[in-house]
């Protein structure tokens, strides 16, 4: 069941996930576009997040944005990025020139090669923000040797997370802290939960889909949303991720069909990752159960892989 609709608000809108912008449009979505798609999500019952461009919106557009309840996301580059409820960086450069809000949710959107400012980025943010989720750019493209750096970069991270939530400090960062707190999955849901309408005025799972091939539709503002095979988005159709526990991973259907092809089958580079977070959050639930003596609802067991593939005979 939709829970969520996105609402893109140009072609060159912002990314805040794992899919780049390859777009070479500037085409903002339509007024009637825009306001059909209030008034869809208004309906359905939907919560509405507007995903915004460098650039300034057309005028009148502010104003129709604020007819209903939603969320902003907002490229730093931005001039309303004060404005926003979450913003966008796409460099280590913008995150350190920004001046964020204390009430600003921080998407960071980095290269595997990027990682090891971490540890540095997230001292500097303490305390200026409410949230801090990095996303890794190139994640399909991690080699084992980028899996044991990163490995030592997530310990690093781990120790200075622990040590702000022993001392009752606010440490959200999505790589490690959400999965202190999940007992289910939490993941993206795009195509399940989540549906995108473009300025073209057609839905998409989400953005991505979008920018590889806009023929590719499912459903308008006119037919409303027609996924097809819209059971493959669901996790109860994911052969892999529905026997894992690494609660936390976006589980991203677009970086799932762009590596292995099929949208419920994640490529064996992000289950690592997603594995590697999920044992550092291990760690940290440990030393914290340790220091302050108290047994959390949220369990972590020891296992012996980091791609779950490797235990499918048990499933």
């Amino acid at each position: 069941m939709l829970k969520y609709l996105v609402i893109q608000l140009a072609d060159d809108a912002a990314s805040y996930c794992h899919y780049e912008n390859v777009s070479k449009g500037v085409q903002f979505i339509s007024v009637e576009n825009l306001k059909t798609a209030i008034r869809f999500g208004m309906v359905e019952n939907l919560n509405i997040q507007f995903i915004y461009p460098k650039r300034a919106l057309p005028d009148g557009y502010a104003e129709i944005i604020e007819t209903i309840d939603h969320t902003k996301i907002i490229p730093c580059a931005a001039p309303n990025s004060k404005s926003a409820d979450i913003v966008v960086c796409n460099s280590i450069e913008e995150i350190e020139g920004y001046n964020f809000d204390k009430e600003q949710i921080v998407i960071l959107r980095i290269y595997r090669s990027e990682v090891n400012e971490l540890p540095r980025i997230y001292d500097l943010l303490k305390g200026k923000c409410a949230r801090l989720n990095v996303v890794l750019r190139d994640v399909e493209k991690f080699s084992e040797g980028d899996f044991e750096d990163y490995k030592s970069l997530l310990a690093q991270l781990g120790n200075k997370v622990t040590t702000s939530l022993i001392e009752g400090g606010n440490a959200q960062l999505n790589l490690l802290t959400d999965r202190l707190v999940l007992n289910t999955m939490n993941n993206c849901n795009a195509g399940d939960e989540v549906v995108a309408i473009m300025p073209n005025g057609k839905f998409y799972p989400c953005a991505g889909f979008y920018y590889d091939n806009p023929n590719e539709d499912f459903g308008d503002l006119m037919r409303g949303v027609q996924i097809k095979k819209r059971q493959l988005f669901k996790l109860s159709y994911a052969p892999i991720c529905r026997h894992c526990d690494a609660y936390h991973c976006r589980r991203c259907a677009w970086l799932n069909r762009k590596t292995t092809l099929e949208v419920n089958t994640p490529s064996h580079e992000q289950c690592v990752v997603a594995h590697l977070e999920r044992n550092e959050s291990g760690r940290i639930l440990s030393s914290i159960r340790e220091a302050c003596e108290y047994e959390p609802e949220t369990t972590i067991p020891e296992i012996d892989y980091l791609d779950p593939f490797e235990k499918r005979k048990e499933w």
